[in-house]
């Protein structure tokens, strides 16, 4: 039987890894996946995997807080969600609502700034009010922010935004011409917010499942088989090691030194 899992510092994390400080993650986004198929494989009700799930959370924003991660984007529920069962779909948003009010000190004491993305008509008013309450009182922190994707959808975001556009189009208070990938992404959900820099996705399943489709054009993409609920802190490191291997090119080259002339 395996040990428990070792504990690094943030400190002794980069200098075992040989990390620079300029190739960490400014915006990291993770796709959730596997806690329904993570508690089925040890006999349990799905719902007790969405439950562990939240532990995960919370061990992975503070992870964020010690390695100084500036934005952490969590994909919780998305549009297609909807059509889960009902039980399952009210647990999830019973379990939205419980964790905005228990974690809200959290929030609080660690200076997270909370912010969500997604449709907020077919939410709950109640999970509504804990939402904009969470929001309202951390709107002045200064730490790293926390992001949940709640009843969001990549193609929605997108056609939301196509349709404010053209609002501010046929009112005449934009130019047509002046239409640019800058002033898309000002009407998107995640306005004012950086790309991804690297997209993390837990249960195995190699597609982006509608998630920040906009965002994500240059993102690194990190895949583990591992379900979100045994997801450890190691597995984030190893996520960050990789992307800090990766040459980030945008479509150019990186020239070698025989490349350069002098």
């Amino acid at each position: 039987m395996a040990g428990p899992e070792k504990k690094l510092s943030v400190t002794e994390f980069y200098s075992m890894k040989g990390i620079p400080g300029n190739k960490k993650p400014s915006h990291v986004a993770i796709i959730m996946d596997g806690n329904g198929r993570w508690a089925q494989e040890r006999g349990l009700p799905r719902i007790e995997g969405h439950r562990r799930g939240v532990d995960t959370v919370r061990m992975i924003c503070e992870t964020s807080i010690e390695l100084g991660i500036d934005t952490l984007t969590l994909y919780c529920l998305s549009s297609e969600n909807w059509n889960r069962p009902d039980s399952e779909l009210s647990f999830l948003l019973s379990l939205l609502e419980n964790y905005l009010i228990e974690e809200r000190p959290y929030i609080i004491k660690n200076e997270i700034r909370f912010r969500s993305i997604g449709r907020r008509d077919r939410l709950p008013t109640q999970v509504l009010r804990e939402l904009d309450k969470t929001v309202e009182l951390s709107a002045c922190n200064s730490g790293t922010k926390l992001v949940l994707a709640i009843d969001y959808g990549g193609r929605n975001d997108l056609v939301r935004a196509f349709q404010k556009l053209l609002s501010e189009v046929v009112t005449g208070k934009m130019p047509a011409e002046d239409v640019s990938e800058s002033v898309i992404s000002q009407f998107l959900d995640t306005a004012g917010m950086a790309d991804p820099d690297l997209l993390i996705r837990t249960g195995g399943e190699m597609r982006v499942s509608n998630f920040l489709l906009w965002q994500i054009s240059y993102s690194e993409i990190w895949v583990t088989t591992k379900r979100w609920p045994e997801f450890t802190k190691n597995d984030f490191f190893d996520a960050m090691t990789e992307y800090a291997l990766r040459q980030r090119r945008f479509g150019g080259i990186v020239a070698k030194n025989s490349d350069i002339c002098h």
